[in-house]
Order: structure tokens, then sequence, then C-alpha cells
């Protein structure tokens, strides 16, 4: 009985029904939709800071470069001697550390010591500035300063990240400035630091054999910009390298042009036994901040980034979008699907209330009150389920279309205060760095997961259920004279 007169009053009220059950979908595809998009925002925040720490990396130590002294160069200077003949060429590297001041490679060790820490490994970060060009007569002086711009190149590729205008004395030149980021990396723990975010897929990574053989892995970007492959060979400062690989980022752009073996980065950069950067993974996530003060109290002057603060300077749109995601989303959120509970209440009710005859004649004939509250509640929860499943389509209708549209944001990446630059993040982020090097462009995605699916159900069952008591309650007070009285 139940079930026949339920089909049939919905039946009837087709209208009134698909109403009551479009508010509700309203309101949980917004959900959906709000849920989903806050979810792509959390990934594409995870991609920056695996992109920039590194995979199983929970901090970093650095330790911040000390504040030049009065009358020192403002950057690396080079110097030629220049021949009459105007086809001479000349060429001159100059390799940096970078990434905030060096520190000893035995620190590694004692940060690996320290209660907590699962592991540690050390990376030395390198900047190459490499001058080249010819002279028509005389001698000249050429010098670059790091907080100019020129050059040739871009991010990724022949950077100008340090470099200045040429500035040539007693003679006419014409220079190229360019600029490319170096990492040591140790070959004997690849899984942790800033060559476990790049995926080789072209030749092959370092052995453990390679410790300080003249091989390098480079960036796809830098490859293509150079025209590289596996086997082609280039100079730095006069040493030759053989690329073994070519490797991508898991996300997002690498900072990082070349990866060499830890030794051979620290010959270049005469930086013998020394390290930029840290990298620790600990023992357990709830252990982080617990490690961050021992490490801090343990080894004076050095700076603990941990992701919590490196996530902390991410600005931009996906910082921007993110706030307004879980703030003003979510209460937009609560606020129309509290509406849209209020409006089915509401229209149940009134519902109920044109059915007066109906349900006053019912009782007439011996229903009692909780049969006529269990049939509007029955009616209710099949609005509400009906309003679920549009509110489902709906919602994840529109999560797939920003998908498709994949909208780009920007994460512009702050410094911490370690000295290297995002909290000594891979690859070479440092002061010298330009800002657009800082600047990683991460395209959106709403993935629906099966949690709010389910709680898209919840909130439909929920809805009818609101809806079901209001009509219920209306319908339970109604009197067999009341059918009387409607009769006119």
């Amino acid at each position: 009985m139940f079930g026949i007169y339920l089909k049939r009053e919905l039946g009837r009220r087709k209208k009134a029904a698909l109403v009551i059950a479009l508010g509700l979908a309203l309101g949980i595809a917004l959900v959906i939709t709000v849920n989903s998009v806050s979810a792509g925002m959390t990934q594409a925040q995870d991609k920056v800071l695996k992109s920039l720490y590194g995979l199983g990396t929970d901090m970093t130590v650095t330790k911040a470069r000390t504040a030049p002294t009065s009358g020192s160069s403002g950057g690396p200077n080079f110097k030629f001697d220049a021949k009459s003949s105007s086809s001479s060429t000349q060429s001159s590297d100059r390799v940096q550390t970078q990434g905030g001041q060096a520190l000893k490679s035995s620190l590694v060790t004692k940060v690996a010591g320290q209660k907590g820490v699962e592991s540690a490994v050390g990376a030395l970060s390198l900047n190459v500035t490499k001058v080249d060009g010819s002279f028509t007569q005389g001698k000249a002086k050429s010098s670059t300063s790091s907080s100019g711009s020129s050059g040739q190149g871009g991010p990724g590729g022949g950077s100008s990240s340090s470099g200045g205008a040429p500035q040539v004395q007693g003679g006419g030149a014409n220079f190229n400035v360019n600029s490319y980021s170096v990492v040591g990396v140790d070959v004997a723990h690849q899984g942790l630091g800033p060559l476990s975010t790049m995926k080789v897929t072209s030749g092959k990574t370092f052995t453990t054999a390679q410790t300080g053989s003249k091989v390098a892995v480079v960036s796809k970007s830098y490859a293509k910009e150079k025209k590289y492959k596996v086997g082609s060979t280039f100079k730095i400062s006069g040493t030759k390298f053989t690329v073994i690989g070519i490797a991508t980022p898991d996300s997002s752009e690498s900072d990082t042009d070349v990866f060499v073996p830890l030794k051979a980065a620290q010959t270049l950069g005469d930086a013998k036994n020394q390290v930029t950067t840290i990298y620790v993974k600990a023992t357990d996530s709830k252990q982080i901040s617990t490690v961050k003060k021992e490490i801090t109290a343990n080894i004076s002057g050095t700076t603990v980034t941990t992701s919590a603060d490196l996530a902390s300077t991410v600005s931009g749109s996906l910082s921007t979008a993110s706030s307004l995601a879980t703030s003003v989303g979510k209460w937009l959120s609560i606020a129309v699907l509290a509406a849209a509970f209020l409006v089915a209440a509401l229209l149940t009710s009134s519902a109920v209330s044109r059915r007066v005859r109906e349900f006053g004649t019912l009782k007439a004939l011996g229903w009692p009150s909780r049969n006529v509250t269990r049939q509007v509640v029955g009616e209710s929860i099949v609005n509400g389920l009906i309003g679920g499943a549009l509110g489902i389509a709906l919602g994840v209708g529109a999560a797939y279309a920003v998908t498709a549209i994949s909208p780009k944001l920007t994460a512009q990446l702050g410094n911490t205060g370690g000295g290297g630059g995002v909290g000594g993040g891979p690859g070479g982020g440092g002061p010298g760095q330009q800002a657009s090097q800082n600047t990683l462009e991460i395209a959106l995605s709403a993935p629906v997961s099966l949690t709010t699916i389910a709680l898209a159900v919840g909130l439909a069952v929920t809805g009818g259920l609101i809806a079901g008591a209001m009509g219920g309650w209306r319908a339970s007070r109604m009197r067999p004279a009341d059918a009387l009285r409607s009769v006119s």
C-alpha cells in the first residue's frame, strides 16, 4: 500500500516534486563543485611544494649568506685579452655557489644523527655565468652585475639570472651573457633531494660509481634550448661533461638546468667538502616540528625550513583562489545548501497544506497520524534522492568543465629567510635568481572523489528528511474535520 500510494502521488505531483528536487540539486551541485575545486587547489599546492622540495623531503637546512663587505664587487668580473682581429672570439665562465652560505659536508652526517631524522642528504647549488664574444681592438674588461638584467635565453635554459649588460673599456666588443643553474647531487641517495622530483625520460641517471665523474643529467627544457641529447658534451669552466640523461620534472617546471655528481660540482665551485642545502626526511610527519627545533638548537646559524614554512611563502593567483575556495566558497556552499533545505521544507509544507482534504479523508477512513507522516516523509526522501542525483550530475559536470578548461594559476614563491630562496629549495633557488624564475604556472583541475559523491548522497537524504519532517509535522496536525471544512 505504501509503495503504490507513493508512486501514485509522485506521479500526480511531478511539477511540485521537480521544483523541490531542483532546489536541492542546486545546493548539492554547488557543494560538489566547491569541494572538487578545493581538492584541485590542494593538489596544485602540493605540486608546487613537490617541485621545490623533492619527494619525501620534510625540511631543508640552509645558512643565510653573509652581507657583502663595503666596497666589494656587486657581481663577477671577467677579463679578456682583446685581439686586433675582429674575428677573435673569447669565452669565460664564472661559477659561484648560490642558495645560501656553504655548509660543511660533515653537517649532513650530524643532521642525519638527530633524533627523529630518518635520512639526510646534501646538495650544492651553483650558478654558472658564461660570457662570450669578440673584440675589434684594444683591451677590454667585461663585468656583470647580479642586479642587472640582460643576456639571452629565458628561465630553464640560458637565463640571465645573474647577468648584467657587459661593460667594455678600451675598444669595441660584442658580448653574450648567459647564466644557468647547476646542482651537485649525492649520486648514492637520489631518492631524496633535488633530483627526486625529476624523471629521466631519455638515457639514464647516475650510478653510485659516478661519484666524481664528468657526467650530467640535464632538464628537458634546457636540453631543448641547447639542442642537447644523450651523448652530447659541453664545458663548464673548461671541464668537459657528457650528457647521460634528460629529465622531466614530475610537476610544473624545474628550476635546475644541469645536474652533476656532488664531488664534480664541489670541484667546479671550489667548494671542497661543502654543500649549500641539506634535505631532511623525518621518521614521522608528527615529528617535523620537534626535529626542526632540535636541528636549530644543535646546529647554530642554520635555518630549518619545513613544508609548512614553504607553503606560507606561496602567493599569487593560486594562493588567492585557494583562500577564496576554502573560505568564501565554503560559507557560500553552506548558505546555499541551508537555503535549499529551507525552501524544500517550506514547499513540502505548502504542498501538504493543499492536501488537507486528502489527508483528512484518510484519517477519517482510519489512517493513524504515523501512517500519514510516513507517507509524506517517504515522498520527501524520494524527492531528495532525485535532487541528489540531479545535483551530482550538475556538480560532476561543473567539475569536469573546470578540468577541461584547466585555468592557469600562478604561484609566486617568496623567501623564507634562509638565504636560499624559497627555503633553499632544489636546483638553485637563490638570491641571484630572477623573479620570473620564482613564478610557477599550474593548471587547475577539479577531481571528484568518492567521498564527495557520498557527501552529496548524504546531503540529499538529509534534505529529504528535513523537508519530510516539516511536511509530516504539518500533516500530523490535520483532523478529519479539516477535510469537511475544505469542501465548499
